[in-house]
């Protein structure tokens, strides 16, 4: 059956715009406007391993353990430098920069954070929802300087460490949740006796 032209965009709609995305981070420490500063980031990506069994001469293949990929945003610096000294100081509780100690015990997950990843269409609405779990910063990036950068602003790179990914409220894993039709963020994190309870929801 032959398909026109029209037909492709009766189904393409236009596609969707990698421009068209927002950055929410929740952490230890206070962001401000990231939304906005969030220059590029990712859809979050996992891999799902395989492992080989022999049998007979031949090789079964059979699913294994699924791990997830570093994830990486890049910002622009901000005026009041409070983006970048956020993350920094993030790094330097877990592990400090002049000497081999914590902020946090054994005990305290405090050091966890959360994302939240939005895909948008054109009218601004949400596409698909991605809540990156339980990561923390692992790198963060140089800022180059230069005597020639012209017509240009600083950005910088953060990768994470990801423990586990939420889309549209529906598990990796494969648990229930849904998705809902209603975009109403919640965000926060409380710290009880070295425990943290938070992250983001969707109302």
């Amino acid at each position: 059956m032959a398909y026109s032209i029209s037909d492709f965009a009766a189904r393409f709609k236009g596609g969707v715009r990698p421009n068209l995305f927002r950055v929410d981070i929740i952490g230890p420490e206070f962001f401000q406007d990231l939304r906005f500063f969030c220059k590029g980031a990712a859809i979050p990506a996992s891999t799902l391993g395989a492992i080989d069994v022999p049998f007979r001469g031949r090789q079964l293949k059979v699913p294994g353990d699924r791990t997830f990929e570093e994830w990486t945003v890049t910002i622009l610096s901000d005026v009041n430098w409070q983006n970048r000294s956020a993350f920094e100081n993030w790094s330097h509780r877990i592990n400090a920069h002049s000497a081999n100690v914590s902020d946090f015990d054994s005990d305290d997950l405090g050091y966890y954070g959360d994302a939240m990843v939005l895909q948008l269409d054109r009218s601004g609405e949400v596409l698909r929802r991605y809540v990156l779990q339980d990561i923390f910063p692992t790198s963060i990036g140089a800022i180059d300087l230069t005597m020639d950068g012209n017509d240009t602003v600083e950005e910088f790179t953060v990768g994470f460490a990801v423990n586990n990914v939420v889309v549209d409220g529906l598990g990796i894993d494969g648990g229930a949740g849904g998705s809902s039709s209603f975009d109403i963020q919640v965000g926060g994190r409380i710290n009880i006796g070295g425990f943290s309870i938070g992250g983001f929801g969707t109302l």
